[in-house]
């Protein structure tokens, strides 16, 4: 169950730095927001990251073994990464709707997966 939340709360973390990170670069098509200077931009953006941070603390705290958490520093790590691609994926996709995934996009995702098998795997 530690696993499950773990991942949940990492989604969540996601979402809201993904939101941090690239909603700016929606702000021109609000009209409310799209005169905003670069300062007020950044303020803005550091009150999303605060619940960036309220989500991605516990859950590393929750899964990490050394707190009788299921995954290892790596693991978590990895989990992060993996659930950050796919996070940002779907809000540019779906929300911004910026961008369409192109055959290197997939194929690098593949990768990625391919990759948290092999941090995964037990050798």
């Amino acid at each position: 169950m530690k696993a499950l939340y773990t991942i949940v709360l990492l989604v969540l973390s996601n979402i809201f730095m993904t939101l941090a990170w690239y909603g700016h670069l929606q702000f021109k098509h609000v009209p409310a927001l799209k005169n905003l200077g670069l300062w007020s931009i950044i303020l803005l953006s550091w009150g999303m990251a605060l619940f960036e941070y309220i989500f991605q603390v516990p859950a590393n705290k929750l899964g990490f073994k050394g707190n009788q958490g299921p995954f290892s520093m790596f693991e978590l790590k990895t989990i992060q990464e993996a659930v950050s691609l796919i996070v940002f994926s779907l809000i540019t996709i779906y929300v911004f709707k910026t961008e369409k995934p192109a055959w290197n996009h997939l194929l690098g995702f593949g990768l990625i997966i391919l990759a948290v098998y092999v941090i995964f795997k037990k050798w």
